[in-house]
């Protein structure tokens, strides 16, 4: 078989075979720390918690994390600070002219921002633990009214655990781009979320089988939903408008340069999971708000806010695809450069047939992003509001988280990328590539 020849030939190459043990290590190091609750914490009265972290930005944050989260582990704030950290950055990077100008400055300028972010990351991470602590006791007591430690040295002795675990798993991450199969961050993500899978699929095929809701044909339905659900994620991943881009011919000495068509690939959808991200931040606003009215039901914060709690009702499903459509535009306008691309295609003598160099393709490129986040945002809209279908028509809350929502596309995202990575090193070393009808197409080498 052909799969069984490439797993061969896979551990034919020592590098590639090495990268690959390396990776299987960190990860294995990850999820036995992810399960390693802070001193002081019985791990048996965290029902509250993980009741907590059962839907809204509670269940992301759990969902990133790998379940360490909810477990009161010491690598519990997990990746989410460092992805701030990163968003943070990137917001400076297009308004504040140091950051432009470290961009510019090539590799010395990346270090820099990088180290810059680590930083952010540190001082998020001092905020975030105490704060952590805080709702823990708050759950813990509420649940089984134990409290957990108090005092100075064991907020302190916490806070300084928890931001060390987060950022001994970036280092992890960190450590599966240089020695792995690459993109540490996004692969710890993914493992993550991949670590709740068996569970929710565990319980979905339980209550079909036990609680006589249709049974093994429905869960067999429910999977095969989940494959085309999984394949239109795919194609929002790889979907690209290509420009033909004609470069001028040059004379350098008794050599001639340029005159080649290529192409700028711009995204279909540029902004990823972003907008899905900043939309479920938006929509944990009404929870916490309501909290303020929670005594009084006929109180006006109730009375406003209350629809927008139920992630399977109308109102709040149709405010978070508007707010997604939203952030993916406005997320690509300060991702994509048109005025920066057109510059750069000048410089390098190179043009948009039929379109003037300088403004005009600029204003080309901006016409095109603009047409196609369209149906890009849409489509991200709705696989954001696919799990929420999913409850109504009666699949369990974990494994409906499955299809669709940051989630998918992250799944996808980094699975794409790994294979394309595999297929990198197969094709290098002459040997076939993964699949008979070409190469696998990741979301590296795009334009983001």
């Amino acid at each position: 078989m052909r799969a069984i020849q490439t797993i061969k030939n896979i551990w034919k190459i020592e590098d590639l075979k090495s990268r690959i043990l390396i990776t299987l290590l960190l990860i294995v190091i990850y999820r036995f720390l992810s399960v390693v609750p802070l001193p002081g914490i019985d791990p048996g009265a965290l029902s509250a918690l993980e009741k907590q972290t059962a839907g809204g930005l509670m269940a992301l944050l759990d969902m990133f994390s790998g379940g360490a989260f909810s477990h009161a582990s010491i690598v519990a704030l997990g990746i989410m600070p460092y992805i701030s950290a990163s968003i943070v950055i990137q917001l400076l990077a297009i308004a504040v002219p140091y950051f432009q100008k470290l961009q510019r400055e090539g590799e010395s300028g990346r270090r820099k921002i990088n180290q810059y972010t680590r930083y952010l990351t540190v001082g998020i991470l001092l905020l975030q633990a105490p704060t952590y602590l805080v709702n823990l006791n708050v759950q813990m007591q509420s649940a089984s009214g134990v409290i957990i430690p108090t005092g100075f040295w064991f907020n302190f002795s916490s806070t300084i655990i928890l931001s060390a675990g987060s950022m001994f798993v970036l280092w992890l991450g960190e450590r599966i781009t240089d020695k792995g199969i690459g993109n540490g961050v996004s692969f710890i993500i993914m493992v993550g979320i991949l670590a709740r899978l068996p569970h929710a699929l565990y319980q979905e095929f339980y209550s079909r089988i036990s609680e006589s809701t249709g049974g093994l044909v429905m869960f067999l339905v429910e999977i095969v939903f989940l494959l085309f659900v999984i394949a239109g994620a795919i194609l929002l991943v790889q979907g690209t408008r290509r420009i033909p881009v004609q470069y001028a011919k040059q004379m350098v000495g008794n050599k001639q340069y340029g005159g080649a068509r290529q192409y700028i690939p711009l995204k279909v959808n540029a902004a990823n999971v972003m907008p899905i991200i900043f939309a479920q931040a938006i929509m944990f606003l009404p929870v916490t708000l309501m909290q303020f009215g929670a005594r009084n039901a006929d109180s006006l914060l109730v009375k406003i806010f209350a629809p927008l709690t139920n992630h399977n009702s109308f109102g709040y499903n149709f405010t978070f695809a508007v707010l997604i459509i939203l952030f993916t535009y406005f997320y690509t306008a300060i991702t994509i450069n048109p005025k920066q691309m057109a510059e750069d295609l000048k410089r390098n003598n190179g043009f948009i047939p039929g379109i003037k160099p300088g403004k005009k393709t600029a204003e080309y490129i901006d016409e095109i992003m603009s047409r196609i986040t369209l149906p890009g945002s849409l489509f991200l809209a709705l696989v954001a509001i696919l799990p929420s279908f999913a409850n109504i028509l009666g699949i369990k809350q974990e494994f409906s988280q499955f299809f669709g929502g940051t989630s998918l596309l992250i799944l996808v995202g980094v699975v794409l990328d790994t294979l394309q990575q595999v297929e990198s090193h197969l094709l290098m070393r002459h040997y076939d590539g993964l699949l008979k009808s070409g190469r696998i197409k990741g979301r590296s080498g795009q334009i983001y």
